[in-house]
């Protein structure tokens, strides 16, 4: 595949949302590209700003415009990573410099506004006096030597944390909120006395969860859990059996008592036994308040399906949670169990709520990934309420209008409320790309197109648009092809359009050989006679015959354009000036 093919299938992953898929793509076309294109990584960098992978999508606008400095769009991208990056003075310079280029870029406009807006609330929130005790440069490193808390900063996600907080302590103030870890750092940097017990450290080992149930008592050890898979697809309003967590610190004697209870709870939650194993949660909680408990037990509630009764006992291990400093892994547990009730109950926003919420607690690919699919599943539910071919059919005529009176910003607008309330309607999308290539954008009318046959393979009308748009980009090799299939089609379809396809074949043909500005007659006859295809015409057997005949008997040449093969190349030739008609 050329590079323009790779960039169109990166196209089509991005307007589905693909952004994985997108990227893929875009490094192809990158890779296979003959020379740097400014146009690939912009799209790549839009494609990592999607993910939310800011750097990433940072260094691809920096190629950007470094490929080609006075493209306003490349600065908008730059622009838009340093603003996800939480870099806002960057941002705004960048989005001016956009300005500089394209006074009329709206993009740069919006993004400006919202700069400066960020700005703006950025500089009215107070730091809670975090800029002094954070502005040593050597902070990190001082941390991590330090007895007190060098074990804390073995974990990558708190000294993200801090970084942040070092880079802008008003816009981060609120973390130490919701993070003990932060105070336990903050009280060493004052000096504060920190001989009391440090917070518990997260444990290194996966929550152990209940499989199948033993016929053996459980042991006062709990048993080793499944590792967490790096990634899980969730079922459509199904989410994956509840699992209990398990606590591996034991203290004093009312602890090691609930525990006992909990492991208790543990071998009747294995055998479905759920009342039961509710009454055991329940007891080891009042023995011992340690909310781990209480997400057991809205587990066994779950899987009894008493979706009400779990939610109100994974919101009180919330709360006594926040009171009691609790690890806020098991906070996010809560929340993710929030979540998957939810889901069950077919609340799906409630449940994307919640499994947003236990993600800024503590990240991991699972609950993404559940997140991700209920955001997609909200989507797909919502596109598939606002389906109306009655209202579609008003848009049409809407666009129809907009697009006889040559509005056509307003007829894409109407176009595009036709495609989303009769999305496989093809006439929508090719109408649409109509009225993007009166506007010149002409990579989008193609990718329309490419919808519209989608939906329908027999639309011609959406064949010969797209190949108007990839003419008008010079994509000549791509109008061919895409006009060898329109009278493929068509020819199975009765030959209704076969003299407008095969004049937008010529049209294409003479432009792909006419001549160069400053180019001689000779000059431009050496040219064309060194292109790929036309050599190969020539150098066909069959071909040399049927010219040979033609350059005796002229009349034997109109006989073998009956053959559509034949006539093709024939046509090429013409349009190369190797064969001349008069």
């Amino acid at each position: 595949m050329s590079s323009e093919e790779f960039k169109a299938e990166g196209n089509k992953y991005f307007a589905a949302k693909d952004f994985e898929k997108a990227i893929e793509y875009f490094t192809k076309a990158i890779d296979a590209s003959p020379e740097p294109n400014h146009v690939l990584y912009s799209n790549r960098s839009a494609s990592y700003a999607s993910l939310k992978n800011f750097p990433k999508a940072l260094e691809d606008a920096e190629a950007c415009v470094k490929t080609n400095a006075t493209w306003a769009k490349g600065y908008n991208r730059v622009a838009a990573a340093h603003y996800g990056l939480g870099n806002l003075d960057d941002a705004k310079q960048q989005y001016e410099k956009a300005l500089q280029l394209d006074s009329n870029n709206a993009m740069a406009k919006d993004g400006l506004k919202s700069v400066e807006n960020a700005i703006q609330s950025r500089n009215a929130q107070p730091d809670m006096g975090l800029g002094a005790i954070f502005s040593d440069p050597n902070l990190i490193t001082n941390l991590k030597n330090n007895p007190k808390t060098k074990e804390l900063m073995k974990d990558p996600e708190l000294v993200n944390k801090l970084v942040q907080i070092q880079t802008n302590p008003k816009a981060n103030a609120t973390q130490f909120l919701s993070d003990p870890r932060l105070m336990t750092i903050m009280a060493t940097l004052m000096g504060i006395d920190m001989d009391a017990p440090e917070p518990p450290m997260p444990s290194s080992s996966k929550p152990e969860e209940p499989s199948q149930p033993k016929s053996q008592p459980e042991p006062k050890s709990e048993p080793k859990s499944q590792p967490v898979p790096k990634s899980e697809s969730v079922p459509k309003s199904q989410p994956k059996e509840e699992k209990v967590e398990e606590d591996v610190e034991m203290s004093d004697g009312e602890k090691e008592t609930a525990d006992q209870l909990k492991a208790e709870g543990n071998t009747l939650y294995k055998a479905k036994k759920f009342d039961e194993a509710i009454a055991k949660y329940n007891s080891a909680w009042e023995t011992f308040k340690d909310i781990t408990y209480l997400n057991n037990r809205s587990a066994a509630e779950y899987e009894k399906g008493d979706y009400d009764a779990a939610i109100k006992t994974c919101n009180l291990a919330i709360d006594e949670g926040r009171d009691m400093r609790a690890d806020y892994k098991l906070i996010a547990k809560a929340f993710t169990r929030l979540g998957n009730t939810y889901l069950k109950k077919g609340d799906l926003h409630e449940a994307a709520k919640y499994f947003d919420k236990s993600l800024t607690e503590h990240r991991t690919p699972d609950v993404l990934n559940k997140l991700r699919s209920t955001q997609k599943e909200i989507k797909v539910k919502e596109a598939q309420e606002y389906i109306n071919p009655e209202k579609a059919e008003e848009a049409r005529l809407e666009g129809k209008d907009y697009f006889t009176k040559g509005d056509w910003p307003n007829a894409v607008k109407a176009y595009s409320e036709m495609i989303k309330r009769a999305p496989e309607d093809a006439r929508g999308y090719s109408n649409r790309a109509a009225a993007l290539a009166k506007l010149m954008s002409f990579p989008d009318a193609v990718q329309d197109c490419n919808k519209a046959i989608e939906k329908d393979p027999n639309f011609i009308r959406a064949y010969i648009r797209k190949a108007n748009a990839q003419l008008a980009m010079k994509e000549y090799a791509s109008v061919m092809e895409t006009l060898n299939d329109a009278r493929e089609k068509d020819m199975e379809l009765g030959g209704k359009n076969l003299s407008e396809i095969d004049q937008l074949y010529n049209k294409a043909n003479s432009s792909r050989f006419q001549g160069i500005e400053g180019e001689t007659p000779e000059q431009t006859m050496e040219r064309v006679s060194r292109d790929p295809e036309i050599v190969k015409i020539l150098q066909d057997p069959i071909m040399q015959g049927i010219l040979g005949q033609a350059r005796d008997n002229p009349a034997a040449l109109q006989e073998h354009m009956k053959n559509p093969e034949v006539s093709k190349k024939i046509n090429m030739l013409i349009a190369a000036g190797v064969i001349r008609t008069r």
